[in-house]
């Protein structure tokens, strides 16, 4: 199936209009090795797009289970596509991300949970992020 119907399915099954900027931001995440930061989205994108628009649509494919944020250590807001399951009802990105301590990118490990973690009484948690540090496969000595 072509890139583009698959931009199309994903926006239509999450009931999200289909925009020029959602189509183009949809794009570049699911093209991304990597999470991205709304900035490095911004340069991937068409020189008009405004940054007011481009801000909302995060924030509506967040909101919707396209994507999820991705948050490391220097507190950089990064974004990356959610797997096909997730919606707005349910996120299944319970996954370990890796930071990369030499070019900095962030992967995300989807075939690696985040381990179980037994709480003391009376703590729960609400979120699960997972961050390791080292150096990924690219930046590797040959």
């Amino acid at each position: 199936m072509p890139a583009t119907d698959r931009l199309s399915q994903s926006l239509t099954r999450h009931g999200l209009r289909q925009t020029a900027v959602r189509r183009a931001v949809l794009q570049v995440l699911a093209e991304s090795p990597y999470a991205l930061s709304g900035g490095e989205i911004e340069q991937q994108l068409p020189p008009d797009t405004d940054r007011i628009t481009l801000y909302r649509t995060l924030k509506s494919f967040e909101e919707s289970g396209l994507i999820h944020r991705v948050i490391d250590t220097s507190d950089v807001v990064r974004y990356a596509a959610c797997s096909i399951e997730c919606s707005a009802d349910a996120h299944f990105d319970n996954h370990v991300h890796f930071k990369c301590t030499n070019c900095l990118h962030i992967y995300c490990l989807n075939q690696v949970t985040i381990p179980a973690v037994t709480l003391p009484a009376k703590f729960e948690a609400l979120t699960r992020d997972y961050l390791l540090g080292g150096v990924c496969r690219e930046c590797q000595p040959a």
